[in-house]
């Protein structure tokens, strides 16, 4: 495929701009022209809908941010006035609150479209890498975030999350009091968490360009799992796929127009808006649910050491999936056996996300010992076992005859 000739600018501010710093140039390259698999489905348009999340995520911060103030004293009640004193200040923290959760949405499906059709394989395997440690920092990110507003979930989930790193052998105590600034959760802890969230999303900002530019290098992946071979294979990224990232994006956005002003607290706790007392525990302590499934695995071990060690595997194991999984075909469309095994690991997810809110009590705890169990099995045995073992369909030799095998079968029907 020959190179992309440079766009011609009628604009001479565009021109004088571009001649110096070539980033109209850059942006017509990898942003119009961009040559993407002519076969791709709605399900690759929740990584554009997380970017888009992000974006949504940092502005409204930071005008949160002019209004927050991280003290213990002052932090609930700042969030209050913000709430009803200051002009559609409700709407901004609403829009936030109620976008972490469409974020973290379109990262779960992301990555399990990703885990489905292949996309950790080689070449993609830093790619794939870079997302993990991205949701790494989001978890991290999200977590100090659901502090801030200091309401009795607030603290005590800080106090639950931040006392898990005291078995760590030698260092743990240490390290908890680095964490706190003290010998517990108190006004420190608050700057700090306050300090890291602001932070935090510039540096997910700074990883998505370093995914964006892997996966520009390695080119997308699509629902067959062949490579581009030829030009026929491949469409131009604008309007082809700009369009249905716009619809995929208006859907989003009236669903997430539905929680904002009609149903804003869904995802949100009662107890959170009582503020933080240290001389009151809650009756049970259930963070947000996206760290649900990840809860279950910390609750699903007795010893305190081991359930942190498997809940922090449960994530870091997911950058190894292009050792463990060493079957050559990428797509599980191709893949009978992996097909169904993929689906149970998804229901064992949803099976986590669910004990995750439950008490760790009688039979949860049980189920939840069989949910984590086949959890890791997944990974570092079956998918093993099935790159050896499985018999997989024939693969099409390349996109455009896949794409033109199936219009001739619609010609013929």
């Amino acid at each position: 495929m020959s190179s992309t000739p440079s766009p011609v600018w009628s604009n001479p501010a565009i021109k004088w701009v571009d001649r110096r710093m070539p980033i109209f140039s850059l942006m017509h390259k990898e942003l119009i022209v961009y040559p993407t698999p002519r076969n791709l489905n709605y399900w690759w348009n929740f990584g554009s809908l997380a970017g888009i999340a992000l974006v949504i995520l940092i502005f409204s911060g930071i005008f949160l941010a002019m209004h927050y103030v991280p003290h213990e004293d002052m932090a609930f009640a700042s969030v209050e006035r913000l709430m009803r004193e200051v002009n559609s200040g409700w709407l901004i923290r609403f829009i936030h609150m109620n976008t972490v959760s469409l974020f973290f949405l379109c990262v779960y499906i992301h990555i399990f479209r990703g885990m489905y059709y292949g996309s950790y394989k080689a070449p993609r395997e830093l790619l794939w890498i870079i997302g993990v440690i991205i949701y790494f920092v989001m978890v991290g990110t999200a977590f100090l975030g659901y502090v801030l507003p200091w309401g009795q979930m607030s603290f005590w989930a800080a106090t639950v999350i931040t006392s898990l790193v005291t078995p760590i052998p030698l260092v743990g105590e240490e390290l908890a009091i680095w964490l706190w600034g003290g010998f517990g959760v108190n006004n420190a802890t608050l700057q700090r968490f306050f300090s890291l969230h602001y932070l935090l999303p510039m540096v997910i900002f700074a990883l998505v360009f370093l995914h964006l530019w892997a996966l520009h290098t390695t080119k997308s992946n699509n629902p067959l799992g062949v490579d581009v071979k030829k030009k026929a294979d491949t469409l131009p990224f604008h309007p082809y796929y700009t369009m249905k990232d716009a619809f995929g994006l208006g859907v989003a956005l009236v669903v997430l127009s539905y929680f904002i002003f009609f149903n804003p607290n869904y995802f949100n706790h009662s107890i959170n808006y009582v503020m933080a007392d240290p001389m009151v525990t809650p009756e049970h302590i259930v963070p947000e649910w996206y760290f649900l499934p990840f809860y279950a695995i910390l609750r699903a071990i007795p010893d305190k050491l081991g359930g942190v060690v498997l809940m922090f595997l449960s994530i870091l194991i997911w950058m190894a999936l292009p050792w463990l999984d060493r079957s050559r075909v990428r797509s599980g469309k191709f893949r009978p056996v992996f097909k169904w095994f993929f689906w149970v690991w998804v229901a064992d997810f949803v099976l986590l996300t669910w004990l995750g809110a439950m008490p760790a009590e009688g039979t949860y705890v049980t189920m939840g010992q069989w949910a984590t169990a086949y959890y890791f099995a997944h990974f570092v045995v079956i998918l093993p076992l099935l790159g050896w073992f499985e018999k997989t369909k024939p693969v099409p030799e390349s996109i455009s005859a896949a794409v033109t095998a199936g219009h001739d079968k619609e010609a013929a029907a």
